[in-house]
């Protein structure tokens, strides 16, 4: 989450700063692999999975929402339409523990409220899942270096 909370607080989604992220921030080589899966993931479906937030958000646009909050969203939309690997409810779990964390008062239900729906619109058929939990989303020793 930190790191996409960097990349929208600077407005640019490109790999320089995703790897200046990772120079200042060091995540370790244990998590390099899902960190970039859930990265490179949210940013490259960021259009539809913005879109879907903003759908179950009772007239809330993306823009409006805190950095935060939006951001968690984004992860958790991200896992459970993309990685069937996880559980949506430790996806959805997780994120509603990280807002009441570093949200406000209100983040946790308002975050609960959405992916709740997204969980239950992907239930129902009315957004298809899609899994790439085989995708290669990592950055090699030399990507991280540069």
């Amino acid at each position: 989450m930190q790191a996409l909370f960097y990349m929208d607080n600077c407005h640019d989604n490109s790999e320089e700063v995703l790897k200046r992220f990772c120079v200042n921030f060091n995540p370790t080589e244990d998590i390099l692999p899902f960190f970039y899966r859930l990265v490179r993931g949210v940013v490259s479906e960021g259009n539809e999975i913005d879109s879907i937030i903003e759908k179950f958000s009772s007239n809330w646009k993306i823009s409006r929402m805190s950095c935060v909050d939006r951001n968690i969203m984004r992860i958790a939309v991200y896992e459970l339409l993309w990685c069937g690997d996880i559980p949506s409810k430790v996806s959805i779990n997780e994120a509603i523990d990280i807002g009441k964390k570093y949200g406000t008062d209100e983040s946790g239900p308002f975050i609960n409220g959405i992916l709740d729906s997204v969980r239950d619109a992907i239930e129902k058929g009315s957004i298809k899942a899609r899994d790439n939990a085989t995708e290669d989303n990592t950055l090699t020793e030399t990507d991280a270096e540069e």
